[in-house]
């Protein structure tokens, strides 16, 4: 279980959370499972959409008390009416919208598809939202990936939004298209854009943590394609939900509202030693990894400066990497019924 930060007044509220009303786009998902888990903690009404009622990892072994989500309806973004139907029918007025085609593989071998589920299934919920009079809070999920190659480091949220792939290029147009609908209707809305985000629940094992730790379990060396000198940040679950939160905490203010903010650690990190340390936070501190330096296409800087946040948000990332690895691997050791 994560370790919640308690510092903040939007994380531990419960009378703000609990007379509120609020859906969920991803939640089955891995940041969406985790938010999901400490909205039920704070008492809210929560509405959920997901494609199936199947059992879900990590969703089932995240929120705890799945029976104290107030309604899980099966659909998709795509469906304009059913978004209408649950806006209005569920009075919703908090909205956190989380839904995306992320794996950048796959935007890259199928755009149209993830061009669909990313840009429409985005428009129809601000569509959604803009025909609803009870909605006063929007948190939209983006990226650091909207950045592209930086012309300037640590990233501000002043950089331009230089995308140039398939995923990224999606999500500057959720991000445009957002703001587009602070500007133009007025929506209470609110941008986030996260740097690489960790923690248990992640099977997006093309990502270099989960694969890593997967890797290590398997008693192998670990893989790096590149050539391991990229360098990124990485941000621990609970500080990306206790960002998410303090967004939506102040989103009733002027200087909040069509605004977006960088939300990140500035501790830029190599992928080797990134790999490096999960390996020394392993059972297997034996094994090394193998850099096989075939992978060419990629940034080879970017890291977020988050000044705006810890000034306007009074956000801070409290997790270092070297808390937050364990943690994860933790997770992944003792997850029953996770296939590696």
């Amino acid at each position: 279980m994560v370790e919640w930060n308690y510092m903040l007044s939007a994380l531990n509220d419960k009378s703000f959370w609990e007379s509120r009303s609020v859906f969920i786009t991803g939640a089955s998902g891995f940041l969406g499972s985790w938010l999901t888990q400490r909205l039920v903690e704070l008492g809210a009404k929560i509405t959920v959409l997901v494609h199936d009622i199947n059992p879900i990892i990590p969703f089932n072994s995240i929120v705890s008390d799945y029976n104290k989500i107030d309604h899980i309806v099966l659909g998709d973004l795509l469906d304009d009416k059913i978004l209408d139907r649950l806006f209005n029918e569920y009075e919703i007025d908090t909205c956190f919208h989380l839904a995306a085609q992320a794996i950048v593989g796959m935007a890259s071998k199928s755009p149209v598809s993830t061009f669909d589920v990313n840009i429409r299934g985005s428009w129809n919920l601000l569509e959604a939202c803009r025909k609803n009079d009870n909605i006063d809070r929007i948190v939209i999920a983006s990226t650091d990936k909207v950045y592209g190659d930086p012309t300037s480091l640590p990233i501000s949220e002043n950089n331009p939004l230089l995308a140039s792939y398939p995923y990224d290029a999606s999500k500057v147009c959720v991000d445009t298209l957002s703001r587009s609908y602070y500007s133009t209707y007025g929506l209470p809305i609110a941008i986030t854009r996260c740097s690489n985000i960790y923690g248990g629940g992640d099977l997006n094992f093309s990502r270099i943590i989960p694969d890593t730790i997967r890797t290590l379990l398997k008693n192998k060396n670990p893989i790096i394609r590149s050539d391991g000198k990229a360098i990124r940040d990485y941000m621990y679950v609970s500080d990306t939900v206790d960002a998410y939160l303090q967004l939506a905490y102040n989103l009733d203010k002027t200087n909040i509202k069509g605004e977006a903010f960088n939300f990140g650690t500035n501790r830029p990190t190599s992928v080797l030693e990134l790999v490096n340390l999960i390996v020394r936070s392993s059972k297997n501190k034996n094994l090394k990894p193998i850099v096989l330096n075939e992978d060419k296409h990629y940034i080879k800087k970017q890291y977020l400066n988050f000044d705006k946040a810890k000034k306007l948000l009074n956000w801070k990332p409290e997790t270092s990497l070297e808390t937050g690895i364990p943690k994860t691997i933790e997770w992944y050791s003792n997850t029953k019924n996770l296939k590696l």
